[in-house]
């Protein structure tokens, strides 16, 4: 029904809903919320208008389409939502007042509070300020106030921990001494946490402490009687009712074993699933126990580098059978190392460095495990490996210890150096002073047995006496064999000689009958030596030398300083210290016993032998074979007092005394090597002389005083360039300059010895020319001579006083040939230069054939 249809439709709907007349349909109903639906289409919203305007009858009847278009449903419809927009409009507009207003007064009522908060804001800070003022202010009474209210805070918290922790610990001692039992304890154990398991160390130590003082009988006995500690043992109460007896010593005891172990236990575990905070805490509350001692002998004594060295340590040292031979071989150079020592110390330098960052994580006192896991691999490893490898190396041979030696220590200096560098558990920093002491100490551990008393020179200077003797073996026998000089003053320092060398020989020929001697040093030895095997060498009568044996060589001596040099090398690196001055001087005397006795001054003593026996001969031209020994051995001592000089004596400028003593040394030394250089050069002057002297004296008397007789042939005798004699002088002296040139290093040494010769041959041309009468024509030839010999004079490295002495000489020929008047002349220009004395030249004028007469004889008054 209409009524009831429009009743219902009126109370679902607001008041202002428009409703529609019954015979043209009701029209839609809207509000608000159909124009704020987000699908709201202003088409769909006029179209449903306009479709709810035309009455049912009109869209279905037959006729509809003959009906005409009727607009006044469509106009009340449109009217009607009109009107109902207008009321939305207007409710809309009365709700957003509303709003307004609200909103105003919430502004209102915000910015009131805001204000509020702003001044409370600012009070706070303003009595914060008053607050920090009176607590840092300048005012010396509220900090002296605050100081002790702090103080005094403080002090109530440590009494009241100190109250609690005492109660707790009376409750315990309770416990275990009363019914033997410690379940306070274990239940604050079972809590774990690192500051739980350091309070049940603390407490289990204080508890060990109280049984001692009150439970003496569960300590050992003294002389028979209970223990009493400041006169208490805590069982003389005889009020006390008698009660079960508990061993509250054993009862600590073994909580603290357990409590030990389960933290030695959690440390492994931590350890091994790499819980670096975990092994932190263990190791901390660890330190309360033993300082540390078990969770670091842990950590050290299962360490896999422990576990895995103890299976190689057995393992004998190897290495190629020529780095061995190498190594023994003086000349050749050292191959370093040996290689599975090498090996251990690039493992150790590796191990070291990443195990310092593990207990620097794991570990509160780090310093001290990394001090006991660097002590063992010391000790333990490189100690054991170091000292098979020498064993190995002695067996070779002295020098191959020695080399061994001077190549572990550098090497394990190497490591220790680079460890310092690295800084450990102070990496990337350089390590802490300890570490650092620590391991100068180990270096310094692992090589005192080889550098104790005397030990270490000792070797040093029997491989250098064990080297040289097999270089200069077939030396000394060489020489043991030559003859000697039959003179009383030669025989007596030829059989001291003999005597050392027969001493050094012999020494040597022990030497390699020793047991002691490893086979591969005897080889290296008798290598040296040039012989085939010891038993050549006990045979000294079957060994072949040759003269080549028995001359100086530069280049062995090379080798002998290159020898020694290495020695002092090796001593300045392994044993330099305040025996360093000792030890250069042992060396010293050792050089000087070897090079300067045995080999320089034997050979210089050969060749003044030769220069002695050869002063005297006077069938054949002297010998002069040994000169050639005068070069290697001036440029051997010059090499050796280059290397004195230059590398032992300032090794000994730390002690002065030494200093001294070995400067004396050397000096004597060279000096006597000097002089039997000189006495060699002097010798050699006297044979060169007196082998000159013996052909000057084949000049015969007519040579300067032709005949005049028919048979005579002077235009012949006039062609002659010189006398026989002077011929055979000349090529004498002639070959002498190059010999001596050769063997002498051109210098002052040689111009001084041929300045000495020289003179020497001008005063026999002096005596010469005075024991022969000479007429005009011999004249001539006397000046032909002297040119001869002047030539020669002029070849030699003279020093420039003698060009006088050449002037004199070329002069007495003059005096033979010129008339009186200008002999006269001649004497007279002589004495006023100085060039003649009286006597020598009254000599010369008076073998003049014309001496006497009346022209001469005026010149002779003259002088």
């Amino acid at each position: 029904m209409p009524g009831t249809t429009d009743t219902s439709s009126t109370n679902s709907q607001p008041p202002t809903v428009y409703h529609g007349r019954s015979v043209f349909g009701q029209a839609p109903t809207f509000d608000l919320d159909t124009f704020s639906n987000r699908d709201f289409l202003v088409k769909d919203f006029v179209e449903t208008l306009s479709d709810s305007a035309i009455p049912p009858n009109r869209k279905s009847g037959p006729g509809n389409q003959a009906n005409t278009f009727d607009p006044k449903p469509l106009i009340r419809t449109f009217e009607n939502a009109l009107n109902r927009m207008v009321d939305i409009s207007g409710d809309l507009e009365h709700r957003e007042n509303e709003l307004s207003a609200a909103v105003r007064r919430a502004e209102s009522q915000h910015g009131k509070t805001m204000q509020s908060a702003r001044s409370k804001l600012e009070q706070d800070i303003v009595q914060f300020e008053n607050l920090e003022t009176s607590l840092s202010g300048n005012d010396q009474n509220s900090v002296s106030r605050t100081v002790k209210i702090g103080q005094k805070l403080e002090e109530l918290d440590r009494q009241k921990t100190l109250a609690e922790e005492t109660r707790f610990l009376i409750q315990c001692w309770l416990e275990v001494s009363e019914r033997g039992e410690m379940f306070m304890l274990e239940d604050k154990r079972r809590q774990g946490g690192g500051e739980a398991m350091v309070r049940c160390a603390n407490i289990a130590r204080q508890l060990m402490r109280i049984s001692q003082r009150l439970d003496s009988r569960s300590w050992p006995q003294v002389n028979g009687a209970s223990v009493q500690i400041n006169g208490v043992n805590g069982d003389h109460d005889p009020g006390r009712k008698k009660q079960q007896r508990h061993n509250t010593r054993e009862l600590i005891e073994k909580f603290s074993e357990t409590l030990e172990k389960d933290l030695l236990k959690s440390f492994d575990d931590f350890y091994r699933r790499e819980n670096f905070d975990g092994m932190y805490e263990c190791a901390k509350v660890l330190y309360d126990f033993n300082s540390g001692a078990s969770v670091i002998g842990a950590f050290v004594n299962q360490h896999q580098f422990f576990i895995d060295r103890s299976q190689l340590i057995t393992e004998e040292v190897g290495g190629e059978a020529e780095s061995w031979e190498r190594l023994a071989d003086p000349d050749a150079e050292p191959p370093g190392v040996e290689p599975s020592l090498q090996a251990l110390i690039e493992e150790v330098k590796i191990v070291a460095q990443e195990e310092s960052g593990i207990i620097k994580r794991a570990f509160p006192y780090a310093e001290q495990v990394m001090t006991k896991f660097l002590q063992r691999v010391f000790q333990q490893s490189i100690q054991q490996r170091l000292e098979m490898v020498l064993e190995k190396s002695n067996t070779v041979s002295s020098l191959a210890f020695l080399r061994s030696l001077q190549a572990a220590k550098s090497t394990i200096s190497t490591l220790i150096d680079d460890l310092k560098i690295h800084g450990l558990i102070q990496a990337p920093e350089p390590a802490s002073p300890q570490i650092t002491t620590m391991l100068d100490q180990q270096l310094d551990d692992l090589f005192v047995p080889y550098f104790a008393g005397s030990a270490y020179i000792e070797k040093e200077k029997r491989n250098l006496e064990e080297l040289y003797s097999s270089l200069l073996f077939k030396f000394t026998i060489f020489h043991s064999r030559r003859r000697k000089v039959p003179t009383t003053l030669m025989k007596s320092l030829a059989k001291s000689g003999s005597e050392m060398l027969a001493s050094a020989r012999d020494a040597y020929v022990e030497r390699l009958d020793s047991s002691d001697l490893a086979p591969s040093q005897k080889k290296m030895l008798l290598r040296i030596a040039g012989l085939k095997d010891a038993e050549n060498a006990r045979a000294q009568t079957e060994i072949e030398v040759n003269t080549e044996d028995g001359v100086l060589s530069t280049i062995n001596a090379k080798r002998m300083l290159k020898w020694l040099a290495e020695a002092v090398g090796r001593g300045l690196e392994l044993n330099g210290g305040n025996e360093t001055a000792r030890d250069v001087s042992a060396l010293l005397h050792i050089l000087i016993t070897n090079m300067a006795e045995i080999y320089l001054k034997t050979a210089l003593d050969a060749a003044n032998d030769v220069a002695l026996s050869q002063e005297n001969t006077t069938k054949s031209e002297p010998d002069l074979s040994y000169v050639p020994t005068l070069k290697p051995a001036i440029t051997i001592m010059h090499l050796l007092s280059t290397f004195i000089h230059t590398v032992l004596l300032p090794l000994a400028a730390s002690n002065m005394s030494i200093r001294k003593e070995m400067t004396r040394s050397t000096t004597q030394m060279l000096d006597n090597l000097e002089n039997k250089v000189n006495n060699i050069l002097q010798h050699s002057i006297d044979v060169i002389l007196n082998w000159t002297s013996r052909l000057l004296a084949n000049q015969k008397k007519t040579d300067f005083r032709p005949r005049d007789d028919a048979s005579a042939t002077p235009t012949a005798y006039m062609e002659l360039l010189q006398t026989p004699t002077c011929q055979s002088v000349y090529t004498f002296l002639s070959r002498l300059h190059p010999l001596f040139l050769a063997y002498i290093t051109p210098g002052p040494n040689l111009t001084a010895f041929l300045t000495e010769l020289g003179l020497g041959f001008r005063s026999l041309l002096f005596s010469h020319f005075q024991k022969f009468n000479v007429n005009a024509a011999g004249g001539i030839m006397v000046t032909k001579d002297l040119t001869k010999y002047i030539e020669v004079l002029r070849s030699w490295e003279l020093g420039e006083e003698f060009e006088a002495g050449l002037e004199a000489l070329m002069e007495i020929g003059h005096l033979f040939v010129v008339g009186p008047e200008a002999l006269r002349e001649r004497v007279r220009g002589y004495r006023e230069k100085g060039i003649w004395d009286a006597g020598v030249l009254r000599g010369f004028v008076g073998r003049r054939e014309d001496a006497g007469s009346v022209g001469v004889q005026s010149v002779l008054s003259m002088l």
